[in-house]
């Protein structure tokens, strides 16, 4: 059947043209004979074929999308053009076509297979599915040996090579030492043998069991400069996979049991590519006429990244990148809606480096809904009607015209209504020349003070400058922004994450002294600023909020509450270290920190001597893979307790954070832009890299991605707005 009559020969012809077996194989060959005493059929998984650098990796589905698509497949169906979706509906697979596709974003198509029978590969030892119809013909001839005891069994490949079936648990696959001449030589099983393995659970696969179907909140997810967004090269798709695969893990380990009660699902990450668009328009050609030719591959990159930060800063290239990035939020916030029509949860969004920038210039030029600014008026109109007239009587109370509420009480004037008060209005409502002059002059002090920090105006200009009117202009319009139309987006942000942001640098370079206190982004209540203290491309937020206070950011704890080690580092900035490093740390006796501190070094040592020509890169893609511990930034009580030279009390639990410290912390009023809560948030360093801060300051830009630390608080933040908390707060959070 299916030409295996050709390829199956009889026992006696193949015990006389097969090799030798080994002793040890042959004498484990009449035990699985004895035990074989039935057959029993393989059971398939779903595979597909990842392309990178024009390599071939066979990825498997997880448990969850393989069973839909056998599901789907032994229904019959496959022969209609059936689309199943997987990955947590990022992409879909189209059963008869056998294909793989990308629904949020363009990628190149994924074979998909059906697999049964594998054999391993010569490069790197990974199994490879054989073809469906082969996988058929094999598993039939299998059939026949287990039910009739006949073994050494040979059959011939597609691609004319030599497959053995010696017993149930001893396959090889002959891969020829070369290719057939014009004469048609017959195939042989000269040549390095290769495995073959029945089952995907016979090849050590790592499956994983799927996502939660459930999805309780979507976030978008902008990069920075470049289409490289990591020290290994890799895409924004690849780092927000990461940052997605990072968040299950965390979901498991620190919300279990709103899992176990089934109140949360997942967050979903999305991500928004605006580069491509950006260097579509042609401007890399006319970069390429100017360009010169020396130093190509520098002035590339050049070209290519860093001159990113320029085009956001031309009228005409920061309008293309804002319509970008608008767009695709609000096409990705459609299509989401339109394949989960059941999805009721808040959306947030998240930049990275010059991608957060371009976020918070979209948020401030957002328009509040007029429902929003009245406090929900329509629910309430008696109430905020009422306390309108209070806020009124507030007023004149503080004018010292107590005696005149009456009177305003009566024509229903409410703050916004006194606002728009003329001078023949009031005098219409019988009211003195004098309380009029005091009452006038209080509305024009208001408006001065909100045209120096409008509601779409976050913030205040440096009163000494001497910029001229025509700069003026462009700060009413932008705030210090290059004037562009911005869009509006279909959705109001529930909070804004801002990964190793210049936020801070660009506001300042625009001319601006300080944010006003009493200012929040009109449509997203929340905004977290969070950064690696290595990172050379951040900077603070709360400073321009309180500049007359100095006090440090808030420390996140580490995911899994260890004790980190203390440098006691100067707030001065050192002067650039030899590469030794610049300072001794000073560990603490925590055994998990010193052990990961080894790890680190280990697999830094290893990296290099395995493969020295490429050690550099492998070296730096090896710290990316450790746990993100961290050195903790030195607070007030711990430089106390050194001048003092007081000793901690060894049953003193050395992670929790004093009560004093977390409280002076979370009383510092840093204004309303994230709702009263703090803005910063700084990472703490691996143990690897506080031996020298200039060496890991590109890591600690690009390690967002990987950062358990950081993913967590974005899924703490996230699920605290549904009321959902993590299972136990980490030692030193706030």
């Amino acid at each position: 059947s299916r030409g295996l009559c050709r390829s199956i020969m009889s026992a006696q012809e193949q015990q006389q043209a097969q090799p030798p077996v080994p002793a040890a194989a042959a004498s484990s060959e009449a035990a699985e004979l004895d035990a074989a005493n039935g057959y029993e059929a393989v059971v398939p998984h779903w595979f597909y074929c990842k392309v990178t650098d024009s390599r071939e990796r066979w990825i498997p589905f997880s448990t969850q999308d393989s069973e839909r698509l056998e599901e789907a497949h032994g229904s019959g169906r496959d022969k209609e053009d059936l689309v199943v979706p997987t990955s947590g509906g990022r992409y879909d697979v189209h059963l008869k076509k056998r294909q793989r596709v990308a629904v949020y974003w363009e990628e190149e198509v994924s074979e998909v297979r059906r697999c049964t029978w594998f054999y391993k590969g010569d490069k790197d030892n990974k199994y490879i599915p054989y073809s469906e119809t082969f996988s058929e013909e094999l598993e039939e001839a299998y059939m026949i040996a287990v039910t009739l005891d006949e073994w050494k069994k040979k059959l011939e490949s597609p691609s004319r090579e030599i497959i053995i079936l010696h017993n149930p648990k001893l396959m090889v696959h002959y891969h020829p030492v070369a290719t057939s001449d014009d004469w048609g030589s017959t195939p042989t099983e000269q040549g390095r043998p290769r495995t073959v393995k029945r089952g995907v659970e016979n090849i050590a696969a790592e499956i994983p069991n799927g996502e939660p179907l459930q999805i309780d909140h979507l976030v978008f997810v902008v990069h920075g400069i470049g289409p490289a967004c990591d020290i290994r090269f890799r895409s924004i798709i690849q780092c927000v996979n990461d940052f997605r695969n990072v968040s299950l893990s965390m979901l498991q380990a620190h919300f279990k049991k709103a899992q176990e009660q089934q109140q949360i699902g997942r967050v979903e990450f999305l991500p928004v590519n605006w580069h491509s668009s950006l260097h579509s328009t042609g401007v890399d050609v006319d970069l390429e006429r100017i360009t010169l030719p020396s130093i190509n591959r520098l002035r590339h990159f050049i070209n290519d990244t860093i001159l990113d930060v320029f085009f956001y800063n031309s009228s005409t290239y920061c309008q293309t990148i804002v319509d970008t990035v608008a767009s695709e939020m609000n096409r990705l916030y459609q299509l989401f809606l339109q394949r989960n029509p059941l999805f009721k949860g808040g959306v947030s969004i998240a930049g990275h480096s010059l991608g957060s920038l371009i976020l918070f210039d979209l948020l401030t030029n957002q328009k509040a809904a007029p429902e929003e600014d009245e406090h929900s008026e329509e629910g309430s109109r008696t109430t905020s009607s009422n306390r309108g007239i209070e806020e009124v009587k507030e007023i004149l109370k503080k004018l010292e015209l107590s005696e005149y509420c009456d009177a305003f009480e009566k024509e229903k004037m409410d703050r916004q209504a006194l606002f728009l008060c003329t001078e023949k209005n009031l005098k219409e409502m019988g009211i003195p020349l004098g309380p009029r002059m005091k009452i006038l002059h209080y509305i024009s002090s208001k408006m001065e003070m909100q045209r120096g920090a409008e509601p779409g105006s976050p913030l205040q200009r440096d009163p000494h400058s001497t910029d001229d009117g025509r700069n003026c202009q462009y700060r009413d319009i932008g705030l210090g922004q290059v004037s562009a139309n911005y869009p509006q987006l279909n959705y109001k942000p529930t909070i804004f994450f801002a990964f190793g942001s210049p936020i801070g640098m660009f506001l300042t370079v625009r001319g601006v002294k300080r944010i006003n206190p009493n200012y929040s982004l009109p449509t997203c209540k929340g905004f977290f600023n969070i950064f690696h203290p290595f990172d050379p491309v951040a900077y603070r937020i709360e400073p321009m909020i309180v500049p007359d206070l100095e006090f440090e950011p808030m420390l996140l704890p580490h995911h899994k509450g260890r004790k980190r080690m203390h440098l006691g580092k100067a707030k001065s900035s050192p002067s650039p270290p030899a590469l030794g490093g610049c300072c001794s740390p000073q560990p603490d006796t925590d055994p998990s920190c010193l052990s990961e501190l080894k790890e680190g070094l280990t697999r830094m040592s290893v990296d290099l001597k395995n493969n020295l020509l490429g050690s550099l890169r492998v070296a730096w893609q090896s710290f990316t893979r450790a746990p993100l511990l961290a050195v903790e930034v030195a607070s007030t009580d711990a430089e106390a307790e050194a001048e003092t030279g007081v000793e901690k009390q060894p049953d003193t639990k050395p992670d929790e954070t004093p009560a004093a410290v977390k409280e002076e912390a979370s009383l510092i009023n840093v204004g309303r832009l994230n709702g009263g809560n703090r803005i910063d948030y700084v990472l703490q360093e691996k143990p690897i890299e506080s031996f020298n801060e200039y060496l890991f300051a590109l890591q600690g830009h690009l390690c967002y991605w990987e950062s358990e630390d950081t993913v967590l608080l974005v899924l703490k933040e996230i699920y605290q707005t549904q009321g959902i908390t993590l299972d136990q707060p980490l030692p030193g959070s706030q």
